[in-house]
C-alpha cells in the first residue's frame, strides 16, 4: 500500500512530462511535413552527387 503512495505521483508526473513534450513538439512544428520525410528517403543523394561529378569530368 505504501508503494502506491510513491508510484501514483511518479506515474502522474511522467505522464504529464510526456504530455508537455508532445505539446512542445506540436508547437515547434515537428509534425508539419509528414510526407517530406517519406519522399526524401526514396531520393538517393549519392547517385545525384556521382552524376554531377561525372558531368564535370567530361569534356565539352
Amino acid at each position: 500500500m505504501t508503494a502506491l503512495l510513491l508510484l501514483i505521483p511518479v506515474a502522474l508526473f511522467l505522464g504529464g512530462l510526456g504530455l508537455v513534450a508532445f505539446l512542445w513538439s506540436l508547437k515547434s512544428g515537428q509534425y508539419d511535413d509528414l510526407e517530406g520525410a517519406s519522399r526524401r528517403i526514396l531520393h538517393d543523394e549519392s547517385l545525384d552527387d556521382e552524376d554531377e561529378e561525372d558531368s564535370q569530368d567530361r569534356p565539352l
